[in-house]
């Protein structure tokens, strides 16, 4: 399990799976955010947060929406729009770096061809 919270602690998330690997996607946002994320199913993960504590931000094909604190700033997860696709993803640099330290991080290369580069 992956425990995390942006930095003023508005945003709590728990990742009940155990990732393979970790994503670090190249496309303009993720680039942007800083982001490496784990994917799982929205099952498998609890925000924690009030109903007001985020923004989310929609752009491209419209496919997934970014959460990002109001308070400061942190991006905390993407969510999908489409309500039957079953995936998600947490910010794995808003964990505690021992906690994802040991596990492999794959580049993705969303700007341009939409698969993994190794």
């Amino acid at each position: 399990m992956l425990r995390g919270s942006c930095h003023c602690g508005a945003v709590k998330f728990e990742f009940r799976e155990n990732p393979e690997w970790l994503t670090e996607c190249n496309c303009s946002a993720c680039r942007r955010y800083g982001t490496v994320w784990a994917h799982g199913s929205p099952r498998n993960v609890s925000i924690e947060k009030a109903p007001d504590a985020t923004f989310t931000y929609i752009w491209g094909d419209k496919m997934i929406a970014f959460h990002t604190c109001k308070t400061c700033g942190n991006t905390t997860h993407w969510s999908d729009l489409d309500e039957d696709y079953d995936r998600m993803a947490v910010n794995t640099r808003l964990v505690p770096i021992e906690d994802v330290k040991g596990i492999p991080i794959r580049h993705f290369d969303g700007a341009d061809t939409g698969q993994f580069l190794d």
